[in-house]
């Protein structure tokens, strides 16, 4: 029985597809068609693909073009094809190919023979594929990722408001270590409505904050006598801010909503020092609520690049270098790794301290996100609790973080039973 592969080279309006048998001897005999990108077009894809009897497909990784295209092979030819009878294991499987393990020599670019090479490399097992979750995953990933964009467009935006203030010779971030605060917003908030007083202005701040009245007076001066065009331009960001953590807010909702089935991962995630509720829905976004595709803790941290790179030739290491990874999970670890180590008394800071003298700080904090990518793997796909290995933190400071991370899940929405020993841990 003859086993044919599918390839497919993506353009935004566009798909040149290619069918062959890879089982015969000699040179490969190819089936070509066009097909275009639209729902229509993509569900008669599908339908020529079940009549070709194709048993994989493989695509290009094109910008975001392929989504759709894999979304609607996943719905109407992958289902019909894995259950058909005689199926084998391998039938309706479907293979995203990064674009830089499928160039060709320099010259001119020709979309057929492109997904005929792929269908050739996937054979000779030359492609470099990347890991597609299952729609379900995909969306939390959406929502996550959508979530970090507005958390971006938060900090481009205090950023944009420090500038204006300082054209405007308003001092404040001097003073203020969080501009977005309740005392630097109380002013802000005053300033954009017209208030000219420097010292009404100071008297908005909270009580604990460090700078005077009289270093406030000063840096506010300027308000006397600032332009009504700054003032207008403030209040628009300070309206674009809250639209921005409005969003949030509701995104915040959204994900609880969605992991909602697994509250559990989440709440063992979080005891982690360094972690909480929102990077556990983070890494359960990225990888998965049991980490199920990753064979071992080995594997998950190669696909993150929290690991060291082998550049190798001749039985010599050339380089070290981490590889790209999963530049969302990298980024989590690493600031995970910036705040366990800043724990006291969790195993995390002895081997910080224990690393640093040699290796510096950077390549320490590679180790302890290496570590933690490992425990996370454990965590999810072992169904293990984490254990402070480290020497006992003290019960006050232990009751501190619980409270905090139970008002977090709580505020989320989540339910959360103490047992009788934690009963009388606030929430």
């Amino acid at each position: 029985m003859p086993y044919r592969i599918a390839g497919i080279d993506v353009h935004k309006r566009m798909l040149a597809v290619v069918v062959s048998d890879v089982e015969i001897d000699g040179e490969y005999q190819f089936e070509r068609r066009q097909f275009g990108s639209n729902p229509a077009q993509l569900r008669l894809l599908a339908e020529w693909l079940i009549e070709q009897q194709v048993e994989e497909v493989v695509m290009e990784s094109t910008a975001q073009y392929w989504k759709p295209v894999w979304g609607a092979l996943e719905r109407y030819w992958k289902p019909i094809w894995q259950k058909r009878e005689g199926a084998r294991p391998t039938s309706g499987t479907l293979h995203l190919a990064q674009a830089q393990s499928n160039r060709a020599r320099r010259g001119r670019k020709s979309d057929f023979p492109d997904a005929e090479r792929l269908v050739k490399r996937l054979v000779a097992s030359e492609l470099t594929l990347s890991f597609v979750p299952d729609p379900e995953q995909r969306l939390w990933r959406t929502v996550m990722r959508a979530k970090y964009q507005q958390r971006r467009n938060r900090v481009q935006l205090q950023n944009r408001l420090e500038a204006l203030l300082e054209e405007a010779h308003i001092k404040l971030s001097s003073l203020v270590s969080d501009l977005l605060g309740a005392s630097g917003r109380r002013m802000l908030q005053a300033l954009a409505h017209g208030e000219t007083d420097p010292a009404a202005l100071a008297a908005l701040a909270d009580y604990r904050l460090r700078a005077r009245p009289a270093q406030l007076c000063d840096a506010l001066g300027a308000c006397q006598e600032l332009n009504p065009v700054y003032r207008r331009l403030l209040k628009a960001a300070l309206e674009e801010l809250e639209l921005i953590e409005k969003q949030i807010d509701r995104l915040d909702q959204e994900m609880a909503d969605l992991l909602r089935p697994y509250q559990d991962q989440v709440e063992r995630l979080a005891e982690v020092p360094g972690l909480g509720v929102d990077s556990a829905q983070q890494i359960i976004a990225e990888v998965g609520a049991t980490a199920a595709t990753f064979p071992s803790e080995r594997d998950l941290a190669s696909w993150v690049g929290a690991c060291p790179g082998e550049e190798e030739s001749a039985g010599v290491n050339y380089s070290h270098r981490s590889p790209k990874g999963n530049r969302h999970m990298r980024r989590m670890l690493n600031q995970a790794a910036n705040a366990a180590v800043k724990h006291k008394g969790s195993i995390f800071e002895i081997l910080y301290r224990r690393y640093v003298p040699r290796l510096g700080h950077n390549q320490t904090i590679g180790v302890i996100a290496h570590r933690l990518c490992r425990l996370i793997w454990k965590i999810l796909h072992q169904g293990s609790h984490y254990e402070e290995r480290g020497p006992s933190v003290s019960k006050k400071s232990q009751q501190r973080r619980a409270t905090r991370m139970i008002r977090e899940l709580r505020s989320l929405g989540y339910r959360i039973e103490l047992p009788n020993s934690q009963a009388a841990v606030p929430a």
